[in-house]
């Protein structure tokens, strides 16, 4: 670990308003500078590990909300994340670590065939026979935190139905990549198929690599560094071999893992390529507001916009989508309170961390209410499943999508019925 970024911290206090798990506790071991001086310290050798020692860094939920307020840059959920992955290189991996980081997510279609069963339980009615006698209280709490979580999942993985190339609507104005995400295959299918159209209809040929592996963000929250060095090793060759302008997601926790692929692969000049061109789908368009603006259709909605941390604090992607938004004739776009804090998903953190996940939650949901939209708006994966079923027990008169799928009911004629 690079202990200069550790003493660079002033201490200032700057961070603490925008720390989640410091606004739920105000315990300074809760709050990023905390956070940072508990590893100064035992990098200097006056803490040792204990428990206690790594509940308090188990508390960060790597939000980077920290990040963007330091005036000094330090940026103290990745040294905390650089700190794990030091103290596991040693240790290997658990039984459980290693089938899902190493022997399903590098593999796209065991992936799929893992979530076929799933399938199965929603489409036979089997899901609303036990939510509706609560079987699922026989079994741990994290297992029906995780059930709960559970959207309706697609027919098929868009992996296994959207083409490998799709050709450009019209004039072809250039060639992209997109990386299709593993959740947004798997769950948001709509989402993503809207991206793709979306890139076509602008005149962009879309090339979609089958072979793509998952980007290596889970692999960053099991503190498993090999793991992504392999995903981020594999999808540079891949991408690679295509001569593309751009390389597009709608994932804003792939976003940000794929622009850090120059980072992890230091020295490597095809890795530094490849991260200079991701770009986050918001990005892209925002860059084609010309194009787009003629195609859109009235939409009288009234919507609001939640920054995933990964799109705003990781990527300081904020101004783009919002004004995507308000390119949308007739849409009553209101802004949303503290729209950068952070929902309470961070990957498996609320299933780790249930009660602060929910305390950090309930902030925000308070601050949707107020804003009197009709839909939620945003575009990571773990922000959709932890707001759309918050919303659905809460406030079940709002949706949440998207914001590909918006602008495509705009550019199509209008929302489904």
């Amino acid at each position: 670990m690079n202990y200069e970024k550790l003493i660079n911290c002033m201490r200032c206090g700057m961070c603490l308003p925008h720390c989640p798990t410091y606004k739920e506790t105000f315990l300074e071991t809760a709050s990023p500078r905390g956070r940072v001086a508990l590893v100064r310290k035992f990098q200097e050798g006056e803490l040792t590990i204990s428990d206690k020692f790594l509940e308090y860094l188990s508390l960060c939920l790597d939000c980077q909300a920290c990040a963007s307020a330091c005036p000094c840059g330090v940026n103290a959920g990745e040294l905390v994340a650089e700190f794990k992955c030091e103290r596991r290189e040693g240790e290997g991996l658990s039984f459980m670590e290693e089938l899902i980081l190493r022997r399903l997510l590098p593999h796209p279609d065991r992936l799929e065939a893992a979530t076929t069963p799933l399938r199965l339980y929603q489409n036979c009615g089997l899901q609303k026979v036990v939510r509706k006698l609560g079987l699922l209280k026989m079994f741990s709490p994290k297992m029906e935190r995780m059930e709960g979580l559970l959207p309706q999942l697609p027919a098929r993985p868009l992996r296994r139905t959207l083409r490998e190339v799709t050709p450009a609507v019209g004039e072809e104005r250039g060639t992209v990549g997109f990386f299709l995400g593993c959740v947004m295959s798997l769950v948001f299918s709509e989402a993503s198929h809207a991206t793709v159209q979306l890139l076509s209809l602008l005149g962009y040929r879309v090339i979609t690599p089958k072979a793509q592996k998952c980007c290596g963000a889970p692999n960053v929250l099991a503190s498993d560094r090999q793991g992504l060095l392999d995903a981020a090793r594999f999808n540079v060759d891949l991408f690679s071999g295509h001569d593309l302008d751009y390389i597009v997601t709608d994932c804003g926790g792939c976003g940000a893992e794929l622009k850090k692929y120059g980072h992890h692969l230091d020295g490597d000049n095809g890795a530094a390529a490849f991260s200079a061109r991701v770009r986050d789908i918001s990005q892209l368009l925002y860059d084609r507001l010309e194009l787009l603006g003629g195609k859109l259709k009235p939409l009288p909605l009234r919507v609001t916009y939640h920054d995933p941390c990964h799109i705003a604090h990781c990527q300081g992607i904020r101004r783009e989508p919002r004004e995507l938004l308000k390119l949308i004739p007739a849409l009553d776009y209101r802004e949303l309170a503290d729209a950068d804090a952070c929902c309470g998903s961070a990957g498996t953190y609320n299933i780790e961390k249930p009660g602060m996940s929910d305390l950090i939650l309930g902030r925000k949901l308070e601050n949707i209410r107020k804003s009197g939209a009709e839909y939620l708006v945003t575009s990571n994966p773990g922000c959709l499943l932890q707001l759309r079923k918050a919303l659905a027990e809460n406030e079940p008169g709002i949706r949440i999508v998207h914001i590909t799928e918006l602008l495509a009911w705009s550019l199509l004629g209008g929302p489904p019925r």
